[in-house]
């Protein structure tokens, strides 16, 4: 049976960020995800996950100025300080809020930089955070981002971030697969997930086009959950999808499917 998170990034953003804990409780969520808690103190979200019952099962290392458009820093070679202040930044935020994961955006192309630069960088800069983060019992999550949403990224593709993997080597790090930016750049979803079910401990879901709620689009998910049941997946499903309607209202898949929150 999934274990469904809820992304507060994307969902209940009819209210302000701290009152979304409050609505995905009431909606009959356990576990809440979002991307950065970095604007909140981390005692005052640690407060908000007791208050409702909820658990806190990821978000992301600083990814440089998201308003500006970065996507990631952890490949860029002259932000390796700032990358590496981030993790120390996010680990602390992880040890307050009992986060177990935590996801490295690697970025988008530099200009001027060659990209084996790049992957030298990020290669350096995730063994780094892995490190850091493994003396605390904390996993190191890569995800793959489509270039259609988000161009110019270094890692758009399943097999990129398995090279990462791979070369680094380290028993902390795996794969986070959101299913909605893999359907945009490859397809083949339950063959991906079967071919690498070993290195995924993060999903998230989301339906194309639009990136709305499962059953929206194309992607097969009645299919698809039933498919990650079977691998054995144990881990949580992030709903990381713009509600077409309310959030309340585009739930309805949820019991539509047979399962619960």
């Amino acid at each position: 049976m999934p274990k469904f998170a809820a992304n507060l990034t994307m969902l209940f953003t009819e209210a302000p960020f701290m009152d979304r804990f409050r609505l995905a409780q009431g909606a009959g969520f356990f576990y809440v995800e979002y991307l950065f808690p970095y604007d909140f103190k981390a005692e005052d979200i640690k407060s908000a996950l007791d208050l409702y019952g909820l658990r806190q099962v990821l978000f992301n290392i600083p990814s440089g100025n998201w308003a500006q458009g970065d996507r990631g820093i952890a490949s860029h070679p002259d932000r390796v300080n700032e990358f590496r202040a981030g993790v120390h930044k996010a680990l602390d935020y992880a040890l307050v809020l009992g986060v177990k994961q935590l996801n490295c955006q690697p970025g988008k192309l530099v200009a001027g930089c060659s990209e084996a630069d790049q992957w030298s960088t990020l290669i350096e800069n995730a063994r780094y955070a892995a490190g850091v983060l493994q003396e605390k019992g904390i996993n190191l999550l890569v995800e793959p981002l489509n270039p259609f949403d988000i161009p110019g990224v270094l890692i758009s593709r399943t097999e990129q971030a398995v090279r990462l993997i791979e070369e680094l080597a380290l028993p902390n790090v795996f794969l986070q697969y959101d299913v909605y930016h893999a359907q945009r750049v490859e397809g083949e979803l339950t063959a991906t997930m079967r071919k690498y079910r070993h290195l995924i401990r993060h999903i998230q879901i989301a339906d194309n086009p639009g990136r709305h709620q499962p059953g929206t689009g194309e992607i097969n998910y009645p299919y698809i959950l039933k498919e990650i049941d079977a691998l054995g997946y144990e881990g949580y499903i992030g709903l990381e999808y713009v509600p077409a309607r309310g959030t309340t209202e585009s739930l309805a898949w949820v019991k539509e499917l047979g399962y619960t929150l």
